[in-house]
């Protein structure tokens, strides 16, 4: 029995050595650039993620220059109609005027005739 466990222990550290020349050897092949490289790609990097932040903010500030300028057409729209309600009104209320004026002056007329 104790030998299969050193047979166990034997066949354990063989894959343990052999997954260790493996990685060593996938560490050698994929190595990490220099510090120089890898500055560069940090610096790129850098310069894309600016790039797409400015696009971002020039998108939103786009954005928000449309919203505000149709918030404006339609005030002015608004306004017009105001005005436009505001004169009609004015319109009917001076007929309106001009019509009781005239009623009274028939009931002032009606009047007199009856007390003369």
């Amino acid at each position: 029995m104790e030998e299969g466990r050193t047979d166990s222990a034997m066949l354990g550290a063989l894959m343990l050595v052999t997954g260790l020349l493996l990685g060593a050897s996938a560490a050698l092949l994929f190595a990490p650039q220099s510090g120089k490289e890898t500055r560069k790609d940090i610096l790129r990097y850098a310069r894309k993620a600016k790039g797409r932040a400015e696009g971002v903010v020039e998108e939103f500030s786009d954005s928000v220059t449309e919203m505000v300028e149709s918030v404006g057409e339609k005030a002015e729209e608004i306004l017009e109609k105001g005005k436009d309600l505001a004169t009609d009104a004015k319109k009917g209320l001076l007929y309106a005027m001009e019509e009781g004026q005239k009623r009274l002056e028939k009931q002032r007329s009606r009047l007199e005739k009856l007390i003369a």
